[in-house]
Parts: C-alpha cells; sequence; structure tokens
C-alpha cells in the first residue's frame, strides 16, 4: 500500500456507520494508577499483586508517536494522555514533547489525578502540554480518602493544582465523579471553592464502565438534578458549546464567576456526536469507553507495517464503528450485554 493510498485517506479522512468523523484520541499511557477509586479501579480487585502490563506490553513512546502520526493524518486534532495514572510513566514530559511536534496537532492535554503535578507540571508545560484536566470528587478528606481507597490527601490534590497554576496553566479542568450518598452532598462546597479562579469544575455522572465497579442506577445523581441544587444557591445560565460532539453541557454563574459543566453519558447520552477514539497502553484502538474489545494496532505495528499501512488499519476499523452504548444502555443490560473494558485501561 503506497503513498497515494494515504493521499486518498487524508484528502478524504474516515466516518464512521453513522456518519461520525474522527476528531479526538485519547492515549492511554499506562495502566497503573497510585489511587484506588471505588468507581474505576477498586482495591478489592485490584491489590498490591494485580499483574498490570508490563514495560514491553506497553507502546513504547516512538509507537505511541507513530500512531498519533496516523490518527492525526485521518482528521483528529486533539490528543489526551491519560491512565491509569499518566505521570506514573516514566519520563512523561518527552512524550509530551514529540507529540507536540506532530503538524495538525491543534489541542494536547492531560487528565490526571493531581498528585504528582508538584513534580511534573512545568515540565509538561515546557514540554507543550496545553492543558490539563484533574480528577477531584471532594474536598472533604475523609470522603476523598474513601474515593482514592485510601491511598490519597485531598491535600496532595491541591498542592497539585497550585504547581499546575505555577507552572502557567490556567482554565484546569476539574472532574468530580458524583454519586449518591457519597459525595453528592458536597458538591455546593467544590464549586465555592473554585468560583473566580477560572476553572471550570465539572460533574459526572456515575457511569457503568468496565464490570467491577458495582454500579448501580440508583446512585446516579442526574445531571438536572444537580443543575437545580446549584441553581438555588448560584443563577446559573447555560452556554453554547464550544464544538459540535463536546462532551460537557456548559453553564455559567450569571455574576460572572466562572463556567460549570455536566457530562451526562446516563440521563443524556451524547452518542450521536462522539468523535473520539481510544488507544490503550498495550497499543489496542477502542472506539468506544463502553467497549467489550479492541483493536489490535499493536502487532501490525511491531511487524513493520508502514505509515500508510496503519492509517489504513486505523481508517477500516473507524469506517465500520457503530456503536452508541450510551443510547441503548436499558437495552443491552437487559440483555445482559454489559461488561466492558475496565475504565483504567481506556483512560476514560
Amino acid at each position: 500500500m503506497g503513498p497515494s493510498i494515504l493521499t486518498q485517506l487524508i484528502a478524504a479522512p474516515p466516518r464512521d456507520a453513522l456518519a461520525r468523523p474522527l476528531h479526538d484520541l485519547r492515549i492511554s499511557v499506562i495502566d497503573r494508577c497510585n489511587f484506588r477509586c471505588p468507581y474505576c479501579m477498586p482495591e478489592d480487585q485490584y491489590a498490591q499483586d494485580y499483574q498490570f502490563l508490563s514495560k514491553d506490553e506497553r507502546l513504547r513512546f516512538e509507537e505511541i508517536e507513530r500512531m498519533a502520526r496516523a490518527f492525526v493524518a485521518l482528521g483528529v486534532r486533539k490528543l489526551r494522555l491519560t491512565g491509569g495514572e499518566p505521570l506514573l510513566r516514566r519520563d512523561l514530559p518527552q512524550l509530551v514533547r514529540m507529540l507536540a511536534a506532530i503538524p495538525g496537532v491543534d489541542d494536547l492535554a492531560m487528565t490526571t489525578n493531581g498528585v504528582l503535578l508538584p513534580k511534573f507540571a512545568q515540565a509538561l508545560r515546557d514540554a507543550g502540554l496545553k492543558r490539563l484536566t484533574v480528577s477531584l470528587d471532594t474536598l472533604d478528606p475523609e470522603t476523598f480518602r474513601k474515593l482514592s481507597g485510601g491511598r490519597g490527601e485531598v491535600a496532595e490534590v491541591l498542592d497539585g493544582i497550585a504547581a499546575a497554576e505555577r507552572a502557567g496553566f490556567e482554565r484546569i479542568k476539574l472532574n468530580c465523579v458524583v454519586m449518591r450518598g457519597v459525595n453528592d452532598a458536597q458538591v455546593l462546597d467544590l464549586l465555592e471553592r473554585f468560583r473566580g479562579t477560572g476553572h471550570i469544575v465539572r460533574f459526572i455522572e456515575y457511569m457503568d464502565v468496565g464490570t467491577v465497579n458495582r454500579w448501580r442506577g440508583e446512585l446516579v445523581v442526574p445531571s438536572a438534578e444537580l443543575a437545580a441544587r446549584i441553581g438555588a444557591r448560584w443563577m446559573i445560565e447555560p452556554l453554547q458549546p464550544n464544538y459540535r460532539g463536546e462532551v460537557a453541557e456548559r453553564y455559567r454563574y450569571a455574576d460572572g464567576s466562572g463556567e460549570i459543566g455536566f457530562i451526562s453519558s446516563v440521563s443524556h447520552p451524547f452518542c450521536g456526536d462522539c468523535a473520539r477514539a481510544r488507544l490503550s497502553a498495550d497499543g489496542k484502538l477502542y472506539t468506544c469507553l463502553f467497549a467489550r474489545s479492541g483493536y489490535d494496532l499493536r502487532t501490525p505495528l511491531r511487524e513493520g507495517v508502514n505509515d500508510a499501512e496503519l492509517t489504513a488499519l486505523i481508517a477500516a476499523r473507524w469506517a465500520a464503528r457503530a456503536d452508541r452504548y450510551s443510547e441503548q444502555r436499558a437495552e443491552l443490560r437487559a440483555r445482559g450485554e454489559h461488561k466492558h473494558i475496565e475504565m483504567f485501561a481506556v483512560g476514560g
């Protein structure tokens, strides 16, 4: 397969079976994490002796870069580094520098639990990382310990956010997974802390990702309910999306104190505009967060496919995509089809 095929793919980027383009790529650089959040990697399932991917099984930085270039050739403009906890991957700023140099990448971001940012924030910024998302489910120390599986302190995350601010990161997104009876009563405290800072707190409905997080529908706090609670405290107004397919519904405080987001995969699915692909740390392409299996790209890469062939493999997989799990959740769960790849393996 020669350069002419690659030229054709670049000229006419693929759309999937539902006419959705390929625009975003989430890259999981490691499957390990220093937290054990119950909604992602519960301690009783992933104890100290759990066998995560070995170094040889994980993609090397050069392989990630090459795959990223193939995705960019097909229309991807946003790259996001995830984990596990991506800052556990040794020399991550080096990868950031490599990805930032790819022509056509408009946005390079990372999602982290934040505790290692005091060590890495400046190096990441200097390497070309443009944006940060930090997971922060509560400000209450006791609840935070529970939600980190006893492996983290909220003060460490706040120190990480402060380090990121010093490094020049502005408008940090702060992701909060909301669970009824666990941390939903602490939402207003979180907003109070970050109102006026320029950072954006985003509330994520508790999702049935993976197979071990013991998801129950009654623990979901619908975004509409949460927005009503917030609106009773501060007047908020809806905002237009920044772009088609944006995950979060955007609101702003009427007094100009900042922005809030709601990610409502359970109560208000957004599959119709989903333009995201996910690359796991072991080189599998997943076309949905709720996928049951992935498409192996590492093997053909290591067996010597050229760039045009690699790009064509990705394009063919995307063209066959018909995923819309969130829109079919009730039907698929009723049929017993609710086993998915674990969230930490594909970066959420």
